[in-house]
């Protein structure tokens, strides 16, 4: 029997055994802050579902990068919500609309922050939807023109990286093809290659202004149900170009981010959506858990599940935590 001479608990004594042990660790390197940008100035509006993330207009948004700086975080992923929507979203792809602006802002303050921006167009229609409406669903290869010329426009403002979102077949080659054939090559993708239909998305809806007119998005997001149906989307979008891929949301999916990592061994983002935010942050204001420990207790579940970026509402204040 390994007991008494093997116990565990020679491991668990005190913090700092605890720490050389650890299997896992996490790193504001890890974390990618998503940030919702709007029209007008001195705009910041709380989302109220959301406690400390706003609706920022450019010039609010271009202070904010300062703190983010100075806590370390690398990245932040770009959602725009326009003044003007209409059917087919035409202000994601104007050189002059939210997102373009907003990109050239923060590279003016912040070089050296790692700039993602969203592609897709359920901000930016007046429908709702990620693309073009045709007999009421969205046409998968109407919308692929679009979301090349919006990538593109997001290459020629300045970003890093794009990501799109839209979960349209084909969507990832069209953008490639697109950056490659205009001299953005460099420019990476990552793609939302397993993007599921679910719950945990109404914040983000409240925050980005982007649910549905009508019906949902379950005939092009995919059925929570599936898995190796997820292999396949991210083959895809791999074969495709893709240089990362995201898997979203994260914490009912844990197992699909493993799977993904161990079949291909590639970089997989892990997107800890506004739902899973808003369960914690309501919690702890009800007293019912202490939320900075379940905040990093489910950051370290999404890494040790084989995430190496973390897209996450808590980015800021985890970065905090850690630098302590």
């Amino acid at each position: 029997m390994p007991f008494p001479k093997h116990r565990p608990r020679r491991l668990r004594k005190n913090e700092t055994i605890r720490k050389m042990v650890r299997e896992t660790t996490l790193s504001v390197d890890d974390f990618i802050l998503p940030l919702f940008v709007t029209y007008g100035r001195g705009i910041k509006n709380e989302v109220k579902s959301m406690p400390g993330h706003y609706q920022m207009s450019v010039d609010n948004l271009a202070r904010e990068v300062k703190e983010l700086k100075g806590l370390g975080i690398p990245a932040i992923m770009l959602f725009g919500i326009p003044e003007y929507k209409d059917e087919v979203g035409s202000e994601a792809y104007n050189p002059k609309g939210i997102i373009q602006q907003a990109i050239k802002a923060i590279k003016n303050k912040a070089p050296e922050l790692m700039v993602i921006t969203d592609v897709c167009f359920c901000e930016y229609t007046s429908h709702g939807h990620c693309g073009i409406i045709k007999n009421n669903d969205v046409d998968n290869d109407a919308t692929l023109e679009i979301l090349a010329k919006e990538a593109l426009s997001h290459a020629k403002a300045g970003a890093d990286m794009v990501a799109p979102s839209d979960m349209m077949d084909g969507r990832v080659g069209a953008i490639r093809k697109a950056l490659d054939e205009n001299g953005f090559q460099n420019i990476p993708i990552m793609s939302y290659a397993a993007k599921y239909a679910s719950a945990f998305y109404g914040p983000f809806r409240e925050a980005a202004e982007s649910t549905p007119e009508f019906g949902d998005r379950r005939s092009y997001q995919m059925d929570p149900a599936n898995s190796d149906e997820a292999l396949k989307e991210v083959q895809f979008d791999i074969e495709e170009g893709a240089d990362i891929v995201m898997v979203k949301p994260a914490l009912p999916y844990l197992d699909i981010i493993r799977r993904v990592k161990e079949e291909f061994n590639y970089p997989v983002a892990a997107y800890n959506v506004s739902g899973e935010f808003a369960m914690i942050k309501a919690a702890a204001q009800l007293g019912w858990m202490d939320g900075e420990r379940a905040m990093m207790e489910t950051l370290i579940s999404i890494k040790r599940a084989g995430a190496d970026l973390i897209l996450t509402y808590f980015a800021k204040e985890a970065a905090k935590i850690l630098g302590r």
